[in-house]
Parts: structure tokens; sequence; C-alpha cells
């Protein structure tokens, strides 16, 4: 069966577009060090550290639901990273993931890498009608429900565009501007203009 032209289309654009958020990521983490993402500005300021571990783990958990295959992180990744908090922080307070660092900055970037090639290979050998697939079906419940994916699935429920688009790519914008904002706080440039 040949596909139509424009999830061609849509599934080129998705891997240009996540090729690009990722080495966003590249660069940024070459150019910061340590200190910087764990740099504590003030209280209710997360640091750099939250919001790369967090989309990163994200990405990672992300992928059980999209394509059942278990997250990468596990104990002996944690052994390696050393997080002070265990957590990607998703149904966290502020208050408790502030104290977010990173002990291994070097196995994170480990970690980083490894989730960034799964999700391109994935991509590049993705058969462009599992886009359409519905990966959780209305009513959501109460977890997701609340998300921006539940505000941007169709009828049927959230599709793997739909995961795609938003646990991953879009999730990975916004966190990058929060990093991108952090790196004017510890005296770094901005990655993009």
């Amino acid at each position: 069966m040949t596909a139509d032209p424009s999830t061609l289309l849509i599934l080129d654009s998705l891997r240009r577009r996540m090729r690009a958020l990722h080495s966003l990521y590249e660069d940024a983490v070459a150019t910061m060090t340590l200190d910087h993402v764990n740099h504590f500005e003030r209280e209710g300021v997360l640091p750099i550290a939250f919001s790369l571990f967090h989309i990163v783990n994200m990405m990672d958990a992300s992928f059980m639901l999209m394509t059942g295959t278990p997250p990468i992180w596990n104990q002996e990744w944690q052994d390696r990273v050393q997080m002070s908090v265990n957590d990607h922080g998703k149904h966290r307070t502020v208050d408790e993931m502030v104290h977010q660092r990173i002990g291994d900055y070097e196995a994170f970037q480990e970690y980083m890498h490894a989730v960034f090639a799964r999700t391109e290979a994935w991509l590049a050998t993705l058969d462009p009608a599992e886009l359409e697939r519905v990966v959780i079906t209305r009513p959501f419940p109460p977890q997701i429900a609340s998300t921006y994916s539940a505000r941007v699935a169709g009828e049927p429920g959230i599709t793997l565009l739909d995961a795609t688009e938003c646990w991953i790519y879009q999730h990975g914008l916004r966190h990058m501007g929060e990093i991108e904002l952090s790196r004017g706080l510890v005296g770094l440039n901005g990655m993009t203009s």
C-alpha cells in the first residue's frame, strides 16, 4: 500500500524537526558545565538540571506509551548519573524539584544521547500509517485530561502523531526556552536567534 503523500511530508518534517530539537540540546549541554546546570538562582527558580533531566526522562518514559518499549532509565543509569531527585518531576512541586541536581554530567549526556538516538532511529523506520494510531483513547484518565496533548487530541483520542508532537517535540521546545532563559542567569548566551 502506498502512503498518502501528505503523511509522508508530515513524517519527513517531524524527523527533521526532531533532529533540530535534539541538536539544540546537544549544543546547549556542550556549552555548559556542571556548575551551570546545577546553579541555584533562588527559591522558586528551577535549575537547568531540572529542565534537562525532566525533558530527557519524559521523552524516555513517553516511549513506553508510544511504542510499548520500556524506558532506558533504570537503576544502573541512576547510579551513573546520580540525580539528586530520581524523578522527572511531572507530578511534583517546584519546592521539591528546586533541589534537582545532576551528579555526573558526562553520564547524563550519555543518557541524553541514548534517548535521542533511539527516538531518531524509531522515526527513521516508522511506517507513516502508524501516525494515525490512537495511543490513548477518550475518556482520558485524570493525569492525561489536564495536559496539552488532551487539548490537541481529536475525537478518538491522542494519536501517535499527537503524542510525538506534544510529548517530545513541543514539550522539548518548551523546556529549551526555559534553558535559554536560565543560561542568561549563569552568564551564557541563548541558543537561537
